[in-house]
């Protein structure tokens, strides 16, 4: 059945309960594919990356990658997972046309990690547990580029070139219990949930998990129940999400889409979706297969993988500290609140402002600066603070000035940006730029004369002990020295010489 008008969020949440299944699938970093020993690089020409196994020729074999099958262990204990004694790889048969060998080596009902949990944080501080169904290691698609036609898809295109560069590359599929309970948070859910597991997988070290570049995305599923009931509904499956706000937006979308279908008598069809980023919608893919359509059965060219238990524990413990736990750590190091550490986690400076301390900054003014001047030159750009010409040396270097009094802030605005320009370090800028604050008595002194001069009934309400019309006189300063001179001592001479104590 097709719908034309969605019912409102509220209208949806008053009548279903949604229920979530997040897919993710990450692209592990490893130098070599999951089977072969052909380069994951990228940006290589178009199927120069290739060899008989990852193109799946007659009489090739695979060989399992063994820093996939650790980083695989890695993730499942990050996330509180049980690690198999022993799992083994199945294939997974469809014909797809970027799936050179017509079946995909996967794992199927012996995963390498499963029954486990990820705690994730929502914006006002509440925890909601997501837990995990399975882990498990498989290897990824080829790439399909249709050529022709208006949506960029198969349908439509006058032809289509593949490029088997990705075939075979390692992946990590992670896929959560269904999630129940949320309500009207679900699409917060979810986004918090990708953003935690994006967090995680960075801190181990084993991708960049760069959804833009697709090496993390995610699959939606969504289906509602009637509130009181334990039945799940119809689920559709949202494919290959590859942004935080469109994991919140497609599910958002969904629960609408669901709850007018539903309402108005029709059926949900289980099926896959396409989502567009440009107004938010999903629009319907292939009716979803279930699992025996793909005629699982165990993968006859690879022995089973039996992680020893010595070497799990060796893992266990050469684990860094978990995301949530570093953030609240350094949350109360720096003395901020629980919305502070968001807005800090939102704009991606985490990282960034913690480098800038142990450059030597003091936390408060790390964050000052990546969250105030630098977060609004890389919202003006378009770009992550991250990728920012500046490094949180330099930062401090910055902080370290206007500390000892070389720099005020305006100044030190102006050193930024400078930076930013190419033209060197912070002190290559103030020196080209002669940016250093003037805090010499001599220097200022003809300076306040002047400005006394000219604001005379300025200085008589001073004389008379309005002391705070001295900041008029101070700004006046200020204008006449360009911003370089230290206003503290600016006060200090204009109330010194018209005999007033401050």
């Amino acid at each position: 059945m097709t719908v034309t008008e969605l019912v409102s969020y509220e209208d949806a949440l008053a009548s279903y309960d949604p229920v979530m299944g997040l897919e993710v699938h990450v692209e592990l970093g490893t130098r070599t594919k999951m089977f072969c020993g052909c380069s994951t690089s990228l940006g290589a020409e178009p199927n120069t990356q290739t060899c008989p196994v990852c193109l799946g020729l007659p009489g090739s074999l695979p060989v399992v990658n063994a820093t996939a099958v650790e980083s695989a262990v890695r993730i499942g204990l990050a996330l509180n997972c049980e690690i198999a004694q022993w799992c083994r790889f199945a294939r997974k048969n469809y014909f797809y046309p970027d799936m050179p060998k017509n079946f995909q080596i996967s794992q199927y009902d012996e995963p390498i990690a499963f029954d486990g949990y990820l705690d994730v944080q929502l914006e006002d501080g509440e925890v909601f547990r997501v837990g995990i169904e399975r882990a498990h290691m498989e290897e990824d698609t080829g790439k399909s580029t249709h050529i022709g036609g208006a949506t960029g898809r198969i349908h439509g295109a006058v032809h289509s070139l593949l490029d088997y560069n990705r075939a075979g590359i390692p992946l990590i599929e992670i896929v959560t219990k269904p999630i129940t309970g949320a309500g009207e948070r679900a699409p917060e859910v979810a986004k918090a949930y990708v953003a935690e597991l994006r967090e995680l997988i960075r801190a181990l070290g084993v991708s960049e998990a760069r959804m833009e570049m697709g090496q993390m995305r995610c699959d939606v599923n969504l289906s509602l129940r009637p509130h009181g009931t334990e039945t799940f509904g119809t689920r559709s499956e949202t494919k290959n999400v590859n942004s935080l706000r469109s994991v919140e937006r497609a599910t958002r979308f969904e629960i609408q889409r669901h709850a007018a279908v539903l309402g108005s008598g029709g059926t949900i069809v289980q099926e896959t979706r396409h989502f567009h980023e440009d107004d938010g919608s999903t629009t319907s893919g292939r009716v979803k297969e279930e699992a025996e359509d793909y005629r699982y059965f165990p993968e006859p060219d690879l022995v089973p993988v039996a992680p020893a238990r010595e070497w799990v524990e060796e893992l266990r413990a050469g684990l860094p500290e978990l995301p949530r736990l570093r953030r609240n750590r350094l949350r109360e190091e720096w003395g901020i609140s629980e919305h502070e550490m968001q807005s800090v986690l939102n704009a991606g400076a985490i990282d960034l402002i913690t480098a800038t301390i142990d450059a030597g900054a003091p936390a408060d003014q790390a964050r000052k600066w990546w969250m105030g001047e630098l977060a609004r030159r890389a919202n003006e750009q378009g770009t992550e603070l991250s990728a920012l010409p500046i490094t949180p040396a330099q930062v401090a270097r910055v902080c370290e000035l206007v500390a000892d009094g070389s720099l005020n802030d305006k100044l030190a605005r102006q050193v930024i940006e400078g930076v930013l320009a190419g033209e060197g370090g912070p002190d290559d800028v103030v020196d080209k730029r002669g940016l250093k604050v003037v805090s010499d008595t001599g220097a200022l002194s003809a300076a306040v004369d002047e400005a006394i001069a000219a604001n005379g009934a300025i200085a008589e309400k001073i004389r008379g002990g309005k002391v705070a019309a001295a900041g008029a006189l101070v700004g006046a300063v200020m204008k006449a020295t360009r911003g370089q001179a230290d206003a503290a001592r600016v006060r200090e001479l204009i109330l010194e010489k018209l005999g007033v104590q401050g």
